[in-house]
């Protein structure tokens, strides 16, 4: 058998003497040249007492094969036993292959892992393909709330694990800065601009935005404008007091988002698109309509009871349900305006023309709803050769020791964002914000994610980093003359004293890590990191514990210099992953917490 391996990635290593073997088996005829090898697999099997690894390889191969798949999975079989990191090959069931490992092939990539450092784990699977992700693109009307906050951190977590597995990715925030909103915005900081002159304004109207966040606005405003704007029509002054509030909201906004550390390379705006002498929007539609993809036509009524503001009208609709949409989208209102949907497509339309081929949209839960129309833009922009994937982020629940904190925007009591990461810190709002898939609703209590306890998934996670930092700090303390740095560690010790099932077991977990990153960045996924970090710090703080009964596998050895070096190289291989984990998803690996 081959020696093909694949440092630092021992299920890649593994996988590459799956491809030598069904190389052998082409060789001797009994595969076809040529066959697809792209469903094979190799994974850690559902149970553990069935080996280290499994693959698949028999069972989809044999079909285009011609061959029954347990009577191919021994052919697998028979080339995998003369392997010399294999101890173990078992066929199972109707043709799964079962693969068991010898330890030293767990030790060696144990050294891997050290000796990458920072590294490991990292894959060029992008190979510098660009990425667009948009997130965040919250309207800038007022302070963000939670809500945002779980979009804003799936976002750049996303964004980091796709740089970290080789793509060229740009944040970006879709400004929307355009439309009805930004008036009632421009009107609602009116009121605060007169306020801020002395006048009594009594209550907020309904309809306008009554929060104490405007005050500054008005307040700049009145400074910079004196009386000016009291005595002059809207039409004069709201041009003028929409450009301020906006700039002062996106100002506030930004600094909501530093406080998670997070920024944008790109902030797009809306109003951009109809602005600055040439109408993207328009012409958007004339390609659109050069490609017999915009007709002039009437919508059947839609299903049920008819929605107070549907029109039996004549207008103007692109063909999505060509690319596989539920009914054709309209572009424009009955007043002549543009519909969002046509400014989205303009939007997503100057995309394509930055580069991009890959574009990943961040929304909220209720617009699901949109997605087909704009997957159908996109695949009628780019004759179908892009893709635009959209992560749909739920909402989330703010509590306060198990009771439900009540928010309302409108009425300006809501609880910001930046109170939440004031009140409990970055860490727990970004670690607790991905520790639940996107699209499942997030129950945030206040009172849980700052407890230090296993109950707590960010102090569990960071006190396993902690507790690492700890055991060099006490093997320094009982061997003064501990190698100076990893590489004289790796040089210095024998792993072979790794043998004990509890200590492989965490090697497994450590090894899992490459294979964790890459899955997490094919399915655009960043909440599998943070649940595999749990993992290996549950699997780690219980070698620690069992070592309190079980002295002999204590990390620290008084009498025994070699094991605590050989033990020293697995607490540093825990210690690089989980450094590595909480990096991607911009979370703080501390030394030690009090």
């Amino acid at each position: 058998m081959p020696t093909e391996i694949s440092p630092g990635n021992i299920f890649a290593t593994v996988a590459l003497r799956i491809q030598s073997a069904t190389t052998s088996l082409i060789s001797a005829g009994y595969l076809p040249a040529g066959i697809d090898q792209s469903r094979v697999t190799v994974e850690p099997p559902r149970d553990a007492s069935h080996g280290d690894m499994a693959t698949n390889a028999a069972m989809v191969l044999a079909k285009d094969a011609g061959k029954k798949p347990r009577e191919l999975a021994e052919k697998y079989a028979d080339a995998l036993r003369s392997d010399e990191l294999v101890a173990k090959v078992e066929v199972a069931g109707p043709g799964f292959i079962n693969l068991t490992l010898k330890p030293e092939t767990w030790t060696a990539a144990l050294r891997d892992a050290v000796q990458l450092g920072s590294q490991y784990g990292k894959r060029d699977i992008g190979r510098g393909a660009p990425i667009n992700v948009e997130y965040v693109s919250a309207n800038p009307t007022g302070p963000m709330h939670v809500g945002h906050g779980r979009g804003a951190v799936f976002g750049d977590a996303l964004a980091s694990l796709l740089e970290f597995t080789g793509f060229k990715v740009t944040r970006e925030y879709y400004v929307n800065d355009a439309g009805a909103q930004v008036d009632v915005l421009a009107r609602s900081a009116y009121l605060r601009y007169r306020e801020a002159l002395g006048e009594d304004i009594g209550a907020i109207p309904d309809g306008l935005y009554p929060g104490d966040y405007l005050k500054p606005v008005g307040a700049a405003l009145a400074a910079e404008n004196g009386e000016a704007l009291v005595k002059r029509p809207e039409k004069d002054w709201l041009p003028v007091v929409r450009e301020r509030a906006i700039a002062m909201m996106m100002a506030m906004l930004r600094d909501d988002l530093a406080a998670l550390d997070i920024t944008h390379e790109v902030f797009f705006s809306e109003r951009s698109l109809i602005e600055g002498g040439r109408d993207r929007v328009a012409a958007t539609i004339d390609w659109l309509r050069q490609h017999d993809y915009v007709y002039e036509g009437r919508l059947p009524p839609p299903k049920g009871a008819l929605p107070e503001d549907w029109e039996d009208r004549e207008q103007t609709l692109f063909r999505s349900t060509a690319f596989g949409d539920d009914v054709d989208r309209p572009l424009k209102k009955s007043d002549g305006s543009y519909t969002y949907f046509a400014s989205d497509i303009a939007y997503h339309r100057s995309k394509l023309e930055r580069g991009f081929r890959t574009m990943i949209d961040v929304w909220g839960a209720d617009h699901g709803g949109y997605i087909k129309r704009m997957q159908a833009a996109v695949a009628a922009l780019s004759g179908r050769k892009a893709v635009m994937d959209v992560k749909l982020i739920q909402l989330v629940k703010l509590m306060r020791a198990g009771e439900p904190v009540k928010m309302s925007k409108r009425a300006g009591e809501f609880v910001t964002l930046r109170e939440v990461v004031d009140e409990v810190g970055r860490d727990a709002v970004r670690f607790m914000m991905l520790f639940r898939k996107n699209d499942a609703v997030l129950d945030f209590d206040l009172a849980k994610v700052i407890e230090q306890s296993r109950d707590n998934p960010v102090f569990y996670v960071q006190y396993a980093h902690a507790r690492c930092q700890s055991a060099f700090r006490n093997a320094r303390e009982a061997f003064s003359d501990l190698p100076a740095d990893v590489d004289e560690l790796l040089q210095a010790v024998d792993l072979r004293l790794i043998s004990d099932p509890a200590e492989l077991a965490l090697v497994r977990q450590i090894a899992l890590y490459p294979k964790m990153v890459e899955a997490a960045s094919a399915a655009h996924e960043p909440h599998r990191i943070a649940f595999y970090l749990f993992d290996l710090a549950s699997e780690f703080h219980a070698l620690w514990t069992l070592g309190n009964t079980t002295p002999h596998l204590r990390f620290i050895m008084q009498n025994d210099r070699q094991m605590t070096l050989a033990r020293l190289v697995l607490v540093q291989g825990v210690r690089t992953v989980l450094a590595s984990g909480l990096g991607l998803l911009g979370v703080g690996a501390p030394d030690e917490m009090r």
